[in-house]
């Protein structure tokens, strides 16, 4: 037996040629000029037997696929099944190209397979080809399709139609639904349909702890089906006889809702699961044209864009939230009765399918994301560099190949911090400044400007920290004032400093060292969080205002550090806390990811629990401020720091809120 296959090297394509190649004969693959060493590399990672693959070389955009007349003469009356599978299947490919390939491809292909009096033409159409019909649509339907306006839905439905006017030999025509890795083992070779929701998936991740509610989207039936079963089908049904002529939905007979695909990748990749789902399919009682009119102003197209872009999710793509359409599966049960295939549970499976993704196709392993990819040469400057979290960050980025700038009051540990970088091989620079003072500010812009001409990443690291009731500060109003000047006003006039430099070169990068405070609104730190929520909110409003001048703002929300500023309240010593070396590769992400805020998860749950459960979380650090009473350093007792010891229920509690400043 000879089989002639078009898109052997596709996915779906190895997959079957692998079945082909179970049975008896020789198969003929379409391969383009040049491209001998890709069919190579797919047989010997695939253990074809390369003695029984038969390269051809064609083009599937000339007639006949561009085989001469003595190719197709050698080929007459011996190939009894010409399976079809070269075609686009990517819904953000222009229309030309799809034109091209799924329309003028099928065309040249259904003209070869009659020329060469091919047994029957197997054709892998799509579900794409139903359209956006609303309703079930059943396997020998074809002109009821509706909404063929993407260019993707109407080429495969024009190329079906093809088959079905013009083929002169035996046809089959096969739809499978979006098309996934392989049940046993996860492999796929490239992003498509379900893949494009799991960059989304993966910052929830990333954010959330696993436990944590969510709030999702519910919408139509995505139908998704892993390609061995795919593959298994169309080599089952191919050879059976007496099914010429029909059509087969290789699809899941049981599809998933929206929500229900978006949680079992969730549990598939330990995210949080979207507890809460609303229901996109509301939005049609909203007229059309409303909702168009919406979209298409400008704020909320460019916002959308925006989230789309970060997400790397195609536009196109969201009109499948809502897909309408159901699919009827009678004629490919009989097809395949008692020969075992079936669509496996995708929760049996989908274990694999995120962790090939994770491991292979995430977008993020191809990205430069080291840190001497984003700082080598670049001059950062670290405001109180020369201890704690500064003086970490500032030996990492030197490390890296930047040209680290520290600033710091105190000359002696600056000096000595710029000699232990520059004796490891790093390039650095001491200044010193008291940051309280606004004309030392202005005089550190001005050296620094003069000397290095400009800044690339400041960051705003030096600050003050108190930790006092609102009770014991009635007579001490300059703790509010300390802390204000030096986190809020002294990161000001620096930002004010650096700022033109980078507007005129269209590049920046701001990083505003926080604090989990912030987002937790922790008791006894009105003072600190008051002064770091003040710089916050200015980087919010700034952040606004300089994104499309390529000059980004991030806060990183610090939860406790062991560095001396938190040395004077001895319980700290009893309490988990971060290294200053864990703190500086929370700034090290800052730099090289540019997020608008960089948290750890205790952080961001604790803001989710303020924000949905006020009154609840108002409980809970009621009762934390309870069980922690002031310091003896708050209450100025110094005599008593020595015999200051937690007890075990606030170590409990402390190690439950891990990071938070209590």
């Amino acid at each position: 037996m000879s089989y002639f296959v078009t898109g052997a090297t596709g996915f779906i394509g190895r997959y079957l040629v692998s079945n082909l190649l179970k049975r008896k004969g020789t198969v003929h693959v379409l391969v383009r000029k040049g491209s001998e060493k890709k069919l190579d590399a797919i047989a010997a990672s695939m253990g074809w037997d390369r003695k029984r693959i038969i390269p051809v070389t064609g083009d599937l955009s000339r007639p006949r696929l561009g085989l001469s007349a003595a190719q197709v003469k050698a080929l007459s009356g011996k190939v009894q099944h010409f399976f079809h599978l070269a075609a686009i299947y990517d819904m953000s490919a222009d229309a030309a190209s799809q034109q091209v390939a799924n329309i003028d491809g099928t065309r040249n292909a259904v003209e070869l397979a009659g020329a060469i009096k091919a047994g029957c033409f197997h054709h892998t159409s799509s579900i794409a080809a139903a359209g956006l019909y609303p309703g079930v649509f059943r396997e020998d339907m074809f002109e009821e399709a509706e909404g063929l306006k993407d260019p993707y839905l109407r080429t495969k439905h024009e190329s079906e139609g093809l088959v079905r006017k013009e083929c002169k030999v035996p046809f089959r025509i096969y739809r499978p639904s979006m098309v996934i890795g392989h049940s046993k083992t996860g492999e796929m070779d490239k992003i498509d349909g379900p893949y494009y929701l799991f960059g989304l998936i993966k910052k929830i991740r990333q954010t959330l702890p696993q436990w944590v509610p969510t709030l999702g989207v519910e919408g139509g039936r995505l139908n998704v089906v892993p390609v061995d079963f795919v593959a298994d089908a169309m080599d089952h049904i191919a050879h059976k006889k007496g099914l010429d002529g029909q059509c087969f939905h290789l699809v899941d007979p049981e599809p998933m809702r929206f929500g229900e695909l978006m949680n079992t990748f969730c549990r598939a990749a330990h995210a949080p699961e979207m507890t809460m789902r609303l229901d996109a399919r509301m939005l049609a009682v909203v007229p059309g044209a409303v909702r168009g009119a919406v979209l298409n102003l400008p704020p909320v197209k460019r916002f959308t864009n925006m989230v789309l872009r970060d997400l790397k999710i195609p536009p196109a793509t969201l009109a499948f939230i809502t897909y309408p359409t159901r699919f009827d599966t009678r004629v490919v049960e009989r097809a395949l009765k008692g020969s075992k295939i079936a669509v496996p549970d995708l929760d049996s499976y989908a274990w694999r399918i995120w962790d090939y993704w994770e491991r292979h196709l995430d977008p993020d392993l191809f990205v430069d994301r080291s840190l001497r990819g984003k700082v080598e040469n670049k001059v950062v400057l670290i405001t109180g560099g020369s201890s704690g979290i500064g003086k970490a960050s500032a030996i990492k980025i030197a490390e890296a190949g930047a040209k680290v700038v520290i600033v710091a009051r105190g000359e002696k540990e600056l000096f000595e911090t710029r000699d232990e970088i520059i004796a490891a091989g790093g390039k650095c620079w001491a200044y010193t400044c008291d940051l309280t003072e606004l004309s030392s500010c202005d005089e550190l812009v001005k050296t620094v400007l003069a000397e290095h001409k400009h800044v690339d990443v400041l960051v705003n690291n030096a600050g003050r920290s108190i930790r006092r009731s609102v009770e014991a500060s009635y007579d001490r109003f300059h703790d509010y004032e300390r802390t204000m000047q030096l986190n809020y006003f002294g990161c000001l006039r620096l930002i004010m400093g650096f700022l033109p430099a980078m507007t005129q070169r269209r590049r920046g990068h701001i990083i505003n060292i926080s604090s989990i405070g912030v987002l937790a609104s922790s008791p006894r730190f009105s003072a600190y969080v008051a002064s770091k929520a003040a710089l916050d909110a200015f980087s919010r409003c700034a952040q606004a205002e300089f994104s499309g001048k390529n000059i980004a703002f991030t806060t990183v929300n610090m939860p406790l550090v062991k560095t001396p500023m938190i040395a004077p309240t001895k319980m700290y010593d009893s309490v988990p806390t971060l290294t200053p070396e864990e703190a500086a590769d929370l700034v090290v992400k800052a730099i090289i990811e540019r997020p608008s805020r960089v948290a750890t998860r205790m952080g961001i749950f604790a803001a989710t629990l303020n924000a949905l459960v006020p009154k609840a979380y108002e409980v809970i650090m009621n009762t934390a401020f309870e069980m922690f009473p002031d310091s003896a350093a708050a209450k100025g007792d110094r005599k008593a720091l020595k015999d200051e010891t937690p007890t075990n229920e606030q170590v409990a509690f402390a190690a439950l809120m891990r990071g938070v400043h209590w």
